[in-house]
């Protein structure tokens, strides 16, 4: 059966799996990308993406980096001079049209 031959063959990627093992050892934040340029610099001709399916396959992917986003925001500070509160909450007057206020209120949806 073709399954029982498979079995039997020995890994041909072996030596380049001891390799990245001894990279990364060396290197724990190295990722494929990385690994890749060193076996490069080693003097291997691998492709990125069989390093990349072999980091995988022994499970050392790297999960420390990630991308922190900031988050918006639209504040410039003082922009001009804070009035003075001259109502302080007293809105009933017996004169028409003596306080006139208006309502600033930011609704987010």
């Amino acid at each position: 059966m073709y399954w029982q031959k498979k079995w039997s063959e020995e890994d041909k990627d072996q030596a380049l799996k001891d390799e990245i093992l001894a990279i990364r050892q060396g290197h724990k934040d190295y990722g494929y990308r990385r690994i890749h340029l060193e076996l490069k610099n080693r003097g291997w001709a691998v492709n990125k993406k069989k390093v990349q399916r072999l980091v995988q396959v022994m499970g050392l992917q790297v999960r420390s980096y990630g991308r922190k986003y900031k988050k918006y925001n639209a504040y410039k500070g003082v922009v001009s001079k804070i009035k003075k509160n001259r109502i302080n909450r007293r809105f009933n007057t017996c004169i028409p049209y003596q306080k006139i206020t208006t309502d600033t209120t930011e609704f987010k949806y």
